[in-house]
């Protein structure tokens, strides 16, 4: 099978509570993560912290997550692990290729995304029209800038 694109490696971690407050005690107060930005959308229903591990191009962001309310959807906080999103060399390709294999997408399509990268989801579940799916995870696809194509281009034939 031929694919057109590449998974070059993990982007972020995007985890939900009810209030965020004590993954904030966690994952900045004791295990140290930097907050490099926050986000918040009704159209998304989120209010979340940016969070970081690393630096440069192979940072992954931990994205601190609560609902702006919990009685809407998208439902941020009902999975603690809300998903996982990766680092995709050529997200349109990726989209179109992986749609014609049949894999379903999450509704909204390719947008700019918390970060400001293009992104788009896999959705958790498939269903008649698209039988493949995240197997019950959420799968967010980031569209990787040049300097993390080359970083991990790099890193891939250097370890060859």
């Amino acid at each position: 099978m031929s694919r057109p694109f590449k998974v070059l490696g993990v982007q972020q971690i995007a985890i939900g509570a009810t209030d965020k407050r004590a993954l904030q005690t966690l994952w900045v107060d004791l295990f140290g993560l930097q907050v490099t930005g926050h986000f918040s959308s009704e159209r998304e229903n989120v209010d979340e912290d940016i969070c970081a591990i690393g630096t440069g191009p192979f940072k992954v962001e931990v994205d601190l997550m609560q609902p702006l309310d919990p009685d809407k959807k998208p439902a941020v906080h009902t999975t603690p692990l809300n998903h996982i999103g990766l680092w995709i060399d050529d997200l349109p390709k990726a989209v179109e290729w992986l749609t014609q294999q049949g894999l379903r997408f999450a509704p909204g399509g390719i947008r700019k995304g918390a970060a400001g990268f293009d992104i788009c989801f896999v959705h958790p579940k498939g269903n008649d029209e698209f039988p493949r799916s995240g197997e019950g995870v959420l799968i967010e696809l980031v569209q990787a800038p040049p300097e993390v194509v080359k970083a991990f281009t790099a890193l891939a034939t250097s370890s060859a």
